[in-house]
């Protein structure tokens, strides 16, 4: 199923991935930001609706130059002392978010429509694949509607969360290390939608569908072919 979903993400295609029972117990859709399309956007949006997020390798965050917001929110908490107080430290499945700024491309509207946030994707992602990070703040502004993700460092090796999965697909890819991700939500219990109905969403829709484990155990084996 792996060389199934690489060939896909390699095509421009979405694939499901479920992380663990022993994590958040969600499946996302993930997409290659690279490939983005308005109509990727709307699959997601209608038949995911989680949160759209756009993960980052840790290289491309740190030549972008964007922190974690938990980061951010430590920093500004000596003038705001509230945020010192919101710091995450009390997440059940996880030690760290990997949110970081959320943002717009200058030439989007509002943001937030199908074109513009999938125009904002794409072209972060070309921005990373052309080694242009230096020019973020050229094309792109914030706050935004498209929310970015650090990986961890290592990603997988180091952190099991679906930002550092998106990094490691793509990098077994060889791809540029920028991804889409969006949880799949259930509309009849508002829970995030089970296993059970995911991997049918996956085949009726002729997607890849690969657990959190598949995913580790296949950059391991990249890594020892390298």
């Amino acid at each position: 199923m792996i060389d199934e979903a690489l060939k896909a993400l390699k095509n421009g295609e979405i694939v499901l991935v479920f992380d663990d029972d022993n994590r958040e117990r969600e499946t996302d859709m993930i997409v290659a930001a690279e490939f983005m399309t308005p109509e990727h956007m709307s699959t997601i949006r209608n038949d995911a609706g989680g949160l759209v997020c756009t993960p980052l390798s840790a290289q491309n965050s740190d030549a972008l130059g964007i922190p974690f917001m938990t980061d951010i929110m430590d920093i500004a908490s000596k003038k705001y002392p509230a945020l010192g107080e919101l710091t995450p430290n009390d997440i059940p499945y996880d030690e760290k978010s990997a949110f970081s700024i959320t943002v717009n491309h200058r030439s989007s509207f509002t943001g937030i429509t199908d074109n513009d946030r999938a125009m904002t994707i794409k072209e972060l992602a070309l921005l990373c694949k052309n080694g242009k990070q230096a020019e973020f703040g050229k094309y792109f502004r914030a706050p935004g509607h498209v929310t970015l993700l650090r990986a961890a460092e290592g990603h997988v090796l180091n952190r099991r969360g679906h930002t550092e999965m998106c990094i490691a697909l793509t990098e077994m890819c060889g791809l540029t290390e920028v991804a889409v991700c969006c949880e799949m939500m259930d509309d009849v219990t508002g829970n995030s939608m089970q296993t059970k109905d995911t991997k049918k969403y996956a085949e009726e829709h002729g997607l890849a569908f690969l657990s959190g484990a598949e995913v580790v155990e296949a950059y391991h084996e990249f890594l020892d072919s390298k």
